[in-house]
């Protein structure tokens, strides 16, 4: 496994990073690759299918010159930013036959990132699909894509969020998981008082064998980042295609 490292310089290059990272495992070119960043300014993801009228406050959004960005990962909408710490995980599926069964794969890998924290006094627990939380609330939310031989995994940690913004630019989700109860992000949605340097490092001791050094994407794999970008993350027509 490879340790990315890598800033991105503005919000769509951040989203289309994971997409190439999956790319160019499934080709052959990478293999299995970790990844983590910190946003430095508010923008909105939304998740593959998700509906921008629906989960977005438009209005508000351009009024405060948030971009709106699509991942190609499924899951809900999210608001990005500082307080936010981001991981990903490019895992092929020979690593663990639970891998090929979506939900295995995320009881599998979140288990080990929550057992990590636990072992920081964190009772941290896993609630199906897709989110650990804190005493009954949110502290990341988790999606992913799949190709034939490899999967991006990607989750984002609260660690200082000013979790009052939310709901200034997203709508209460129209599906929620069973724990949720219909609390407003407010009440939902908690910071976990842990550092990001900390919650970086129960990642990797989860999944990488052992300290290695880091993986910087070459000129080749710059010019296509900066294609994804200009061809499809910088676009109306993918960003807003629902």
């Amino acid at each position: 496994m490879k340790l990315a490292r890598y800033t991105p310089k503005t919000p769509e290059e951040a989203i289309a990073f994971d997409e190439l990272l999956l790319i160019k495992a499934e080709s052959g070119q990478i293999g299995e690759t970790i990844w983590f960043w910190d946003p430095p300014s508010f923008f909105v993801v939304l998740g593959r299918a998700r509906e921008v009228g629906a989960d977005c406050h438009l209005e508000r959004c351009r009024q405060d010159g948030l971009k709106i960005i699509r991942r190609i990962s499924g899951g809900g909408t999210v608001l990005q930013g500082p307080g936010c710490f981001n991981y990903t995980l490019v895992l092929s599926y020979d690593r663990s036959e639970r891998y090929r069964n979506i939900r295995d794969s995320y009881r599998d890998i979140l288990g080990k990132i929550s057992d990590g924290l636990g072992k920081k006094s964190f009772d941290v627990r896993f609630y199906p699909l897709s989110d650990l939380a804190l005493d009954g609330k949110k502290i990341s939310g988790n999606a992913q894509a799949r190709k034939r031989r490899f999967f991006l995994h990607h989750g984002t940690f609260l660690c200082g969020l000013d979790i009052g913004k939310v709901s200034g630019y997203l709508s209460h989700p129209d599906t929620e998981p069973e724990y949720r109860s219909g609390r407003s992000h407010e009440n939902f949605m908690v910071n976990i008082p842990i550092t990001p340097t900390e919650v970086r490092n129960v990642i990797k001791g989860a999944f990488l064998p052992q300290d290695i050094s880091g993986w910087r994407p070459d000129k080749n794999f710059l010019d296509q980042l900066d294609g994804l970008v200009a061809s499809k993350y910088s676009k109306d027509e993918w960003n807003f295609a629902f």
